[in-house]
């Protein structure tokens, strides 16, 4: 197998974190976003979508989504699972992980996308060119406010965001909350369970990376 990972982006991250969770040591080669080498003609003959992370299998199957990334892992390295055990914590591992992307990391995405210079014209990964569209970003930001809302209200019934283990949604969850300073967007002080939750997940040696 063959990783390509991006050690400044969330979305790589998520992948890797997960990589570690299963205790693999895989192939990696760190692809620069700031340097534009996603755009670049060598990483573009592996995903011509020109975004980050991508496994390449030992079948030579290019997965260039973090979901699809976790499924084939789960399914050759089942131990420990992290995507759940019973058809129900199957379920519901997808279901948090879905609802923290579109709540979560798509509004931080709006946000820093619409704002940054750095992404001038770049307001959308991939190959074509998207200009900054302000207003999301202002948008983005509500939206990021209610997804600490929801977590509050979620972790205060639950140790972990999908049930009562550690999951891929804890995974993309911890990913996105800490990618939020970039957009000076920090748990706010009274989510004391968020908090506990974050803080565990940060000990854990997979954040490290």
């Amino acid at each position: 197998m063959l990783f390509y990972d991006c050690s400044t982006a969330p979305n790589p991250r998520r992948a890797r974190m997960f990589i570690a969770e299963k205790g693999l040591q895989i192939e990696t080669r760190d692809i620069s976003i700031a340097k534009g080498e996603q755009l670049g003609e060598a990483f573009r003959a592996v995903n011509p979508r020109a975004t980050i992370p991508v496994l390449v299998t030992d079948e030579g199957t290019a997965l260039t989504e973090n979901l699809g990334i976790a499924a084939y892992l789960e399914a050759r390295f089942p131990e420990p699972p992290l995507m759940g055990r019973t058809p129900d914590e199957k379920g519901a591992v997808l279901m948090w992980n879905s609802i923290v992307e579109q709540q979560g990391g798509a509004p931080i995405a709006e946000v820093l996308r619409n704002t940054h210079p750095a992404f001038k014209d770049r307001a959308i990964p991939g190959p074509v060119n998207y200009a900054q569209i302000p207003e999301l970003a202002q948008r983005g930001q509500d939206r990021v406010a209610r997804f600490f809302d929801l977590l509050e209200s979620r972790l205060q019934d639950s140790p972990f965001i999908a049930g009562e283990a550690f999951s891929l949604a804890d995974i993309s969850t911890f990913v996105f909350v800490d990618f939020a300073r970039v957009i000076k967007m920090r748990i706010p002080a009274g989510n004391t369970a968020t908090q506990a939750w974050f803080d565990a997940i940060k000990a854990r040696p997979s954040a490290q990376l």
